[in-house]
């Protein structure tokens, strides 16, 4: 996406939201978020700053961190670098405490040196590429890389489906996450005994023609076709496939597993199948209380974007509340290391990295339903 001269601004000026509690005239702890909220991956970062705005509003409910209200100061990065890398460096300047976000490994990829020069903690909610795991730094997450999950999702289609073909496209636009989720698809699936009979590739955006390009890998003779791509893509690509092949399957990255996702593809996307930190079955009282909440505030359900922010903000909360003075972000959640999230409990390695369980999940009826 090229960066639109002069509109970053006025952006930025509605990009803070200040709740104080009543009567509290203390200075606000600053928390800041990062991510898409603008073009074709805008159901991503505004899923995301929705669940981070929730888990903000609640906490001052409550009475903020220590009697403190805390203050969420919103930043669009456009999925442009340069623009992250500014808006970084803004959220820098305004002394926040941590950054929730990027939302995108490649927008990550183009923050993480800022971060870590400004020892400024930032934790992501849906950044998963292998690029960043491992490393001693300032950037943590609260998702698993794709080493832990794609694989998950090639087992299930070679050994319950029973499939061996498959055909890959993905969007080179977001590489970092993109290229570590299919590298970690192909080595289980051909480990297995399955067959990758074609790769296709695009860089998102307005003027992409998908039709030659599924044109292309089905020629191919795939019963597979998986995508790694944004849930507009994804959408898009589902219904040129079922234009020239009815019977294939298709699977998708939880990058595109939003409800955008299903109000695109239409029919077309029926039948197709995911990789997921959402566990759409889930009847316990703590995510329903959370789905009510979101409803309630946002008037929709919440994607898993909207769920995993919601969890990075109250880790980030959480750490505030229990850090001893003159006491480090970074080593308050290292120390706690064990967070208890909406849906599970997320627990932190050394270096930031969490554990967590994924699900496969299907659309059926317009809805994602969890198989396994």
């Amino acid at each position: 996406m090229m960066r639109r001269a002069g509109m970053l601004r006025p952006l930025l000026i509605v990009g803070s939201i200040v709740l104080f509690l009543g009567g509290c005239q203390r200075e606000p702890i600053r928390i800041g978020f990062l991510g898409g909220m603008s073009g074709r991956v805008a159901d991503l970062g505004v899923g995301g700053r929705n669940g981070a705005m929730l888990a903000v509003e609640e906490r001052n409910a409550r009475g903020g961190i220590k009697g403190r209200p805390v203050e969420l100061v919103i930043r669009d990065d456009e999925q442009n670098a340069e623009t992250a890398r500014t808006a970084a460096g803004e959220l820098v300047e305004r002394k926040v405490e941590a950054v929730i976000g990027p939302m995108t490994s490649s927008m990550a990829i183009a923050v993480v040196p800022i971060i870590n020069r400004a020892r400024l903690v930032a934790v992501s909610p849906t950044v998963t590429t292998t690029d960043l795991s491992g490393v001693d730094d300032y950037f943590l997450r609260v998702l698993p890389d794709t080493s832990r999950y794609a694989p998950k999702s090639a087992r299930f289609h070679f050994q319950k489906s029973g499939l061996r073909r498959a055909a890959i496209l993905y969007d080179t636009g977001n590489s970092s996450y993109t290229v570590s989720w299919l590298t970690g698809f192909r080595k289980t699936f051909e480990g297995l005994g399955g067959r990758t009979v074609a790769v296709g590739t695009f860089s998102s955006g307005e003027n992409v023609s998908f039709s030659p390009i599924v044109h292309d890998v089905l020629r191919h003779n795939p019963d597979l076709v998986v995508l790694v791509c944004s849930a507009v893509d994804a959408a898009l690509i589902c219904q040129q496939i079922r234009k020239l092949n009815s019977r294939v399957t298709i699977t998708v990255s939880e990058w595109g597993s939003t409800e955008r996702f299903i109000e695109l593809g239409g029919a077309a996307v029926e039948g197709v199948f995911f990789a997921q930190f959402l566990n759409h079955s889930d009847t316990t009282p703590r995510y329903r209380n959370f789905l009510a909440a979101y409803r309630k505030r946002f008037g929709q359900d919440p994607g898993f974007s909207a769920l995993a922010a919601y969890d990075a903000a109250n880790v980030v909360l959480d750490a505030l509340d229990a850090r001893k003075k003159g006491e480090g972000l970074k080593s308050a959640i290292l120390a706690i290391r064990t967070f208890q999230g909406v849906q599970r409990k997320i627990i932190l390695n050394r270096f930031g990295d969490a554990d967590a369980t994924t699900f496969l999940t299907v659309v059926n009826n317009g809805r994602f339903v969890t198989l396994a």
